[in-house]
């Protein structure tokens, strides 16, 4: 599903990482972790398509990426919306379904059943109508989970979801994100800096300070097939 090869990113005479080979298979949930300044974001700014790689190749669902490609969802770090921002829970979640279309979109009706899908999957039935300034940390990144996940991407991007929530609410997005992929057999790339809460659900950790793919301790002690550890 997602495919490296020798991949290379360099700012100005700054190299973040080179030589990276990857493969991430479908319905797999990486966990990517590194020090701050390691690149983790820049990872997903290049699968996402908003930065080209240096040099090496890089393919998410067999093509090259390209900015607003379809089948991926991105869930952002947690951030404060500013006062009097003029949405609602459903309205954010909306711009996942047809907020990248131009000129006639979905039926209406059709895009209000997959936005109620969405939030319901996450929990979020409950708050659709309330504007988002009015909601908790928490309750906003179940938001942007479900506005990722409500075009039903193949591929799911997640960049430090976790920062600034507390535990409970780490441990719920995680398990969230988790549900998606064994449900549907989406992709997941996890960049976190805080690991406790993904541990139970990773099968593979990628380190962008050692640039080593490992098996997740919870798969090894579950006795599951080993993988092959890399080095870049």
């Amino acid at each position: 599903m997602i495919a490296l090869r020798g991949a290379a990113l360099s700012y100005g005479g700054r190299t973040l990482w080179r030589g990276l080979d990857l493969d991430v298979a479908p319905g797999e949930f990486l966990a990517v972790v590194g020090p701050n300044g390691s690149g983790k974001t820049s990872l997903l700014r290049v699968l996402l398509g908003l930065q080209r790689p240096s040099s090496g190749t890089v393919a998410v669902d067999g093509r090259r990426p390209r900015r607003g490609g379809a089948g991926i969802g991105y869930v952002p770090q947690h951030r404060a919306v500013p006062p009097h921002t003029p949405l609602r829970a459903r309205d954010l979640v909306r711009l996942g379904v047809d907020g990248h279309r131009w000129g006639p979109g979905r039926p209406r009706r059709d895009v209000r059943r997959r936005v109620d899908a969405a939030l319901a999957d996450v929990g979020a039935a409950a708050f659709a109508d309330v504007p988002l300034e009015l909601l908790s940390g928490g309750e906003l990144q179940r938001v942007r989970v479900a506005q990722a996940l409500a075009a039903g991407p193949r591929v799911l991007l997640c960049d430090e979801p976790l920062a600034s929530l507390d535990a409970r609410y780490q441990r719920v997005v995680a398990g969230l994100v988790d549900r998606r992929r064994r449900e549907h057999g989406t992709t997941v790339v996890f960049v976190t800096h805080d690991i406790d809460p993904v541990l139970p659900f990773a099968d593979r950790l990628l380190d962008m300070g050692t640039t080593r793919v490992t098996e997740a301790p919870a798969r090894a002690a579950a006795g599951a097939r080993p993988c092959r550890s890399e080095t870049v």
